[in-house]
């Protein structure tokens, strides 16, 4: 188990912390700081406790290479008007600029944004002599930053193999929101899963197959298991080198309680644009293509949620960004929201849905990691976890 923030010294000391300022931007500006306002809470906890937070975080894909479009000045910005501390951000992520920041933070009892650390070419590489450049900025480490810690990058797992090191507040409900739902959830479980690519999301399905009541499928991956079962799908998005995987994986639901549902019905078009005529089919006709569940199909898996104690949903269940193929998507949030469980959703498409449509506040656990989360949903162990459960004790 993980040190928690709350178990880590801070006073008087320097600490790393790797948030996830990975935020959307237009033409230079922040268009959503909800990843920046997500940190807050930690980096509060740090400074009523005497310490001086020092972040590091990335933006984009530099690919190792220095972009003055990705640079950090502007999240640091936005976090100084929310945070209402002094935040410096130089130009530099290690090195004597860097500590000369964290110098002046102490005395300020102000916080560093450190700049991109993607900019150097052995943060994605893992490299331990760049950890070992982050870690001389630090006394301790904490990290925040769920969204990447499937990633065995440097200032991820990499400096918590250097410095004490901790979960902060953040990291900690993701990971109790997780351990509750797959260890040890009420019953029914219900998984819903959607999204556009079935491989993707098939290893989810394995793993989940053993742990879940029923597991409701739509969005794009729906039509390659249909086509395993010999249906009609048309037009519709079919991944046929998956076709043999997902029909071994139909024939394991069969050695399990659980059940995996399929759209019996379709919102369908004849050309994948937002203002194609849509129509309801039971069977997709030649020429046609499915792009969201239909009406029987929204009311049945309505009726699954309803009854669900606990409740995981990743990915829409069409093009949710078109209003003529909403209606699915709309149709299982709004009955996630409304269950009486314990309810989990993850994926940047489900989170955005969810916004779309209000309901963010009306369900349990809304998780900021879509890769971080689907990994924990196949089963598999996160880098970044790894990590600080091994990392040197306080």
């Amino acid at each position: 188990m993980a040190t928690r923030l709350a178990e880590l010294p801070v006073e008087g000391l320097r600490v790393l912390v790797r948030v996830d300022f990975n935020v959307p931007m237009k033409a230079g500006a922040i268009t959503d700081d909800t990843r920046i306002r997500a940190a807050l809470p930690t980096l509060r906890a740090i400074l009523e406790r005497g310490g001086t937070p020092i972040l590091l975080s990335h933006l984009g894909r530099p690919k190792g290479q220095v972009h003055e479009e990705l640079r950090l000045t502007g999240v640091g910005e936005r976090l100084a008007s929310l945070l209402d501390v002094a935040v410096e951000t130089p130009d530099v992520s290690v090195g004597p600029e860097a500590a000369s920041a964290v110098d002046r933070a102490i005395v300020d009892e102000g916080v560093v944004l450190l700049e991109n650390v993607r900019f150097h070419p052995g943060e994605t590489a893992g490299d331990m002599e760049l950890a070992a450049r982050f870690a001389e900025l630090g006394d301790v480490f904490v990290n925040d930053a769920f969204g990447t810690c499937h990633r065995d990058h440097a200032s991820v797992s990499g400096i918590a193999r250097l410095l004490p090191s901790a979960a902060g507040l953040l990291l900690e409900r993701e990971l109790e929101a997780f351990e509750r739902v797959l260890e040890k959830p009420a019953r029914p479980f219900v998984a819903v899963l959607g999204g556009a690519k079935v491989s993707d999301k098939l290893p989810v399905v394995r793993h989940l197959l053993e742990r879940v009541d029923a597991i409701l499928i739509g969005g794009g991956m729906a039509y390659t298991f249909l086509e395993a079962q010999g249906q009609s799908v048309g037009a519709s998005l079919v991944e046929r080198e998956q076709l043999d995987d997902v029909r071994q994986t139909l024939a394991l639901s069969e050695q399990h309680a659980s059940r995996i549902e399929l759209p019996s019905d379709h919102v369908v078009a004849e050309a994948f644009a937002e203002d194609s005529p849509p129509a309801t089919v039971t069977t997709i006709e030649a020429g046609w293509m499915g792009l969201d569940i239909g009406p029987e199909t929204r009311a049945r898996y309505a009726e699954h949620l309803a009854g669900a104690k606990t409740i995981v949903w990743n990915g829409p269940m069409g093009v949710f960004e078109w209003p003529n193929f909403r209606a699915g998507t709309e149709a299982v949030g709004r009955a996630v929201a409304e269950a009486d469980a314990y309810s989990v959703v993850g994926g940047g498409d489900s989170v955005a849905a969810l916004g779309l449509l209000g309901l963010t506040q009306e369900v349990s656990h809304v998780s900021t990691g879509g890769g971080a989360s689907l990994e924990l949903l196949e089963g598999r162990s996160l880098p970044g976890i790894e990590a600080l459960e091994r990392s040197p004790r306080p």
